[in-house]
């Protein structure tokens, strides 16, 4: 009797069951994990040196990559001699733990608090370049600082990592 008492109550009292999306957005944390960014520094450079250190970092083993040599001429596209020519996230594979995020010792990779779009195939979720790399424009680049703790703030300021930035 106590039980159907129960269920009788939650049954005469409306509940908002859904989120109307996209007119309606949910609140996210603020350190909410979504999809990758590829950063490029103040000059546009991309800032990925192809190290490979996300890759080896990452448990799901989602990060692949191929490493190429800078030509005479591309030094306005990348910022070391070694790039990454291919760089790929499987983004069915990827956890979102952030493992790829803090290995990463030239700040080049982001997880940001953009939703991945979905699909009905699973071709379209291996991301490349292409849509990793922020775009050159600097207004439609992508804010990573509201992840960043004021602890990680303080740490980036010293002068002796400054060879990172």
């Amino acid at each position: 009797l106590k039980g159907m008492m129960i269920t009788l109550k939650h049954f005469f009292i409306p509940k908002k069951a859904t989120w109307k999306y996209p007119e309606q957005k949910r609140p996210f944390s603020s350190i909410y994990r979504g999809m990758h960014v590829l950063k490029r520094d103040e000059q546009g450079r991309e800032r990925c040196t192809a190290c490979g250190l996300c890759a080896v970092a990452c448990p799901a083993e989602a990060i692949t990559m191929v490493a190429a040599e800078r030509k005479k001429g591309e030094e306005k596209l990348y910022r070391e001699e070694k790039y990454a020519s291919v760089y790929e996230i499987n983004m069915l594979r990827c956890i979102f733990c952030g493992d790829c995020e803090d290995a990463c010792p030239k700040e080049a990779i982001f997880l940001t608090d953009r939703l991945v779009p979905t699909d009905f195939t699973r071709r379209p979720f291996v991301y490349g370049k292409e849509w990793l790399v922020e775009p050159l424009d600097p207004s439609l680049r992508v804010d990573v600082s509201k992840r960043q703790t004021p602890e990680v703030i303080a740490f980036k300021q010293q002068a002796r990592f400054a060879h990172n930035r």
